[in-house]
């Protein structure tokens, strides 16, 4: 499929449960999303003059707007209404019964949903599902959708992308996603969407959540986080990528960001990789969970590919080695046609920027708002509340375990470390952890596109 060329547009994707964020001085183009990990609550209540103070103190004054800023923003291509409310409270107005936890990869009736909230619940884990039957989906979702204290939110990583970008009001946004009417009385002024993307009924997604210690039988949550299930067979198609690509020529925006592809897990082996051919000329920024960025590692066999899984806190030094890796290995260079320059990790308690010198600026300040967003979203503040929030990331680390890395200590008052390293610059900056989390849903998405705000890209013409 050909894609459409501006003159100078960055592209972004964002898959699932993690992100990647294409952006391309002169393409619009495409790839991934980000994931709330939870990990072990941690210490002390701050008070004035804390390190979490501190902290939020210096971000402020770090954090700055790139001397050349994004004006227009195409957002595509997932969107939907997510509908919020206990999971245990729902599945007991099911009728249905405490029991024993079984992962399911696609639900197929109310028994498989029933296990696999209980398995994912168990764990603490967040998760996504898709639901087969129409008919008892929509079943589920009725009872859900009217269910006391459920709520009703913009939903799908798209639509919550463009809605926070919509919330600087200098930036021009077009969302393309089935937007039914619900979801267009819920999104914001300006956010514009095309008459091409609206659509009489809209895409409900289900988001069951728990909180830290909530019980159901004999389950007891370690931390709070959701489980989340749809029967989406828009977005699960990517209906409306066409759609999309072809606003891009009267739009002309300097900024694409394409999501979804995630959503296509319902799909055979064959549409999936056919729909990724469409979209996957060139990425150029990935943004990546813990989770994301270890599989990455042990598909290709790479740095510290032998962990089965990380041990509590991702190591700094071993997902430098792997942001390293991917950017020599597979990103842009002189002798590989690759676009990719730019990776933002994010884990619960700490983010890390990787660039390839030489494309992008102002990554201390985007490290920096992205982080801080996290804590902010998280406890639903304007700013940082440095008694709602904890400091958790690693008071000292290795930047690298694959060579001699210098050891790093600390320092709240400076909170963006900096190293380097054959090429490529990498910035570090602790998150201010939410203790009590109100809402963890579109975290990543917020996460990313603030990192992707503050971010500018040097023009290669």
């Amino acid at each position: 499929m050909a894609l459409w060329r501006g003159p100078a547009c960055a592209g972004l994707l964002a898959l699932a449960v993690g992100c990647v964020f294409l952006v391309e001085p002169q393409l619009p183009r495409s790839a991934l999303r980000a994931l709330w990990s939870s990990l072990q609550p941690g210490p002390p209540e701050p008070g004035p003059g804390s390190p979490e103070g501190r902290l939020a103190a210096a971000w402020d004054a770090l954090i700055v707007r790139p001397a050349r800023r994004w004006r227009r923003v195409a957002v595509g291509v997932n969107a939907c209404v997510d509908v919020v409310l206990s999971g245990v409270k729902l599945l007991q107005a099911l009728g249905l019964n405490p029991g024993d936890g079984k992962d399911h990869s696609i639900l197929h009736s109310r028994n498989d949903l029933k296990e696999a909230f209980t398995h994912f619940m168990g764990k603490g884990a967040a998760a996504e599902r898709f639901f087969s039957d129409k008919e008892t989906f929509h079943d589920v979702a009725q009872v859900a959708s009217k269910f006391p204290g459920a709520q009703h939110y913009v939903g799908g990583n798209a639509a919550l992308i463009g809605q926070k970008f919509a919330a600087n009001s200098d930036l021009k946004v077009l969302l393309c996603g089935p937007v039914g009417p619900k979801l267009h009385e819920l999104l914001d002024d300006n956010v514009f969407v095309p008459p091409e993307s609206l659509q009489e009924v809209d895409e409900f997604h289900l988001i069951l959540e728990y909180q830290a210690g909530e019980e159901w039988g004999q389950l007891k949550a370690p931390h709070a986080n959701r489980f989340i299930f749809s029967h989406d067979l828009s977005n699960g198609a990517m209906n409306m990528l066409e759609v999309f690509v072809s606003s891009l020529e009267e739009f002309q925006p300097d900024l694409v960001v394409l999501s979804g592809l995630h959503m296509m897990e319902g799909q055979s082996k064959e549409f999936q990789r056919k729909r990724l051919l469409e979209v996957f000329h060139a990425v150029t920024s990935l943004g990546l969970n813990e989770q994301e960025l270890l599989f990455l590692s042990q598909s290709a066999a790479g740095p510290h590919s032998s962990l089965s899984s990380w041990n509590g806190v991702p190591d700094v030094g071993m997902v430098s080695d792997i942001l390293f890796w991917i950017l020599k290995e597979h990103g842009k260079s002189k002798s590989r046609a690759s676009d990719l320059t730019r990776i933002h990790f994010h884990t619960l308690v700490y983010h890390i920027l990787a660039t390839v010198d030489g494309h992008w600026a102002n990554q201390l300040a985007a490290v920096a708002a992205g982080a801080r967003v996290a804590g902010t979203q998280a406890c639903a503040t304007e700013t940082i509340d440095t008694s709602r929030v904890s400091l958790r990331a690693p008071h000292e680390f290795l930047t690298s375990h694959s060579e001699a890395g210098s050891r790093v200590i600390f320092n709240p008052d400076e909170p963006v470390t900096e190293w380097h390293r054959e090429g490529v610059s990498f910035h570090f900056t602790p998150v201010l952890v939410c203790k009590d989390p109100v809402r963890t849903v579109g975290l990543g998405d917020a996460i990313s596109t603030e990192g992707l705000f503050y971010s500018e890209v040097h023009p290669h013409y």
